[in-house]
């Protein structure tokens, strides 16, 4: 005799994905990271006096970002969390790449650690 197992569902009739603590983890590390990401930009286009003064700001005619990146290439947009975690790891490698040698540690600094939480996401299967 068969037996039938009752699943939560969504109005859709989708099944829910069942969580536990790490999921939770992960939401908040791609949170975390996202905003890293989203301060880094927001400072650099308004000069908030931060990592940019006002007069090297994008939306006062600077270019903040042209020493840093200069000689490292072009960045890919990505679409998707594998495809995203990958693009910020190869940019967070890139910036790392750019500060050598490191003047606070020989070798490991946030880059490379953020570098391993996106490869996480991206092999844990984060936004499916």
């Amino acid at each position: 005799m068969a037996t039938t197992v009752n699943r939560p569902v969504t109005h859709a009739g989708v099944r829910k994905a069942e969580r536990n603590p790490v999921d939770h983890v992960w939401a908040i590390a791609r949170i975390a990271i996202g905003w890293v990401f989203l301060w880094a930009f927001l400072d650099k286009t308004f000069g908030w006096g931060f990592a940019t003064p006002a007069a090297k700001a994008w939306i006062n005619g600077g270019s903040p970002t042209t020493g840093f990146l200069k000689g490292t290439g072009e960045h890919a947009l990505g679409v998707g969390t594998r495809i995203a975690a990958g693009a910020g790891t190869a940019m967070l490698l890139l910036m790392w790449a750019a500060e050598l040698p490191l003047t606070t540690n020989p070798f490991l600094d946030e880059h490379i650690v953020y570098a391993i939480v996106l490869i996480g996401l991206a092999l844990a299967g984060a936004g499916t």
